[in-house]
């Protein structure tokens, strides 16, 4: 099995994923969209990660790889019909390059905040084994407002209704982050646009409150990772 991972800036990668794809010695590349590396070519590959940053969807003048990332995202989802995962950036690119809509998420999510699963969501393959309310780290001030033709909505929070999606049968995507791993806060909280969200929304402590947080749901982070991981390769694999 060969997995693809489109990254948009250097500290978000996949994260707890990583050491689950170590353990099962699978090959895995990186291609750092943000660095100007080309996307090679999908029919390469088995499955398709597209991971978070600090740009927006529509940020396309600023940078330019956004176009060629959603042509390739929608290559892969409506032509390939291969198994995709979007985490946070990811899931409102998978929205936006099936035809769905993003926009500003008022007032933005950011903490460590509950999600619930819908009764779509309690039933998915993704989602099995795990709780049907769980708190995830959030840190966006964007969501998909309206999700492409043929969603699915899996999980919704409170002030953001599209959480976690499924198009079709084999692509999945997320707004919160379920790859955290003990020094996720720490890097992220060094990125400019991070940072100063952070402290907009939860004041001058907020990465201290964060980090705090995130430490005490840290073993419950992990092994939701794992599960995810361990639902989506068997998707991969069926």
């Amino acid at each position: 099995m060969r997995l693809l991972v489109f990254q948009h800036i250097d500290c978000e990668h996949p994260g707890s994923l990583r050491r689950f794809l170590a353990d099962d010695q699978l090959e895995w590349d990186a291609v750092n969209l943000h660095a100007g590396e080309p996307i090679p070519p999908l029919e390469d590959y088995d499955a398709l990660w597209v991971m978070g940053g600090p740009m927006d969807v529509w940020d396309v003048d600023e940078h330019p790889w956004l176009v060629p990332e959603k042509a390739a995202i929608r290559q892969w989802v409506r032509d390939l019909d291969r198994p995709f995962l979007g985490l946070c950036l990811g899931h409102q690119l998978l929205a936006d390059a099936l035809g769905g809509t993003c926009g500003p998420q008022r007032p933005p999510e950011i903490g460590i905040l509950d999600v619930e699963l819908t009764e779509a969501g309690q039933s998915d393959p993704l989602f099995e084994g795990l709780p049907h309310c769980q708190k995830f780290l959030q840190w966006h001030s964007v969501n998909v407002a309206q999700a492409p033709e043929g969603a699915t909505i899996l999980a919704s929070s409170d002030i953001c209704k599209v959480q976690a999606m499924r198009v079709g049968k084999h692509a999945w995507s997320m707004q919160y982050h379920a790859e955290i791993e003990p020094d996720t806060v720490a890097n992220w909280g060094e990125v400019p646009a991070y940072h100063y969200a952070l402290l907009a929304a939860l004041g001058a402590d907020g990465l201290t409150t964060m980090q705090s947080a995130a430490d005490e749901q840290m073993p419950a982070f992990l092994t939701c990772a794992e599960t995810l991981y361990r639902n989506f390769m068997r998707q991969v694999a069926g």
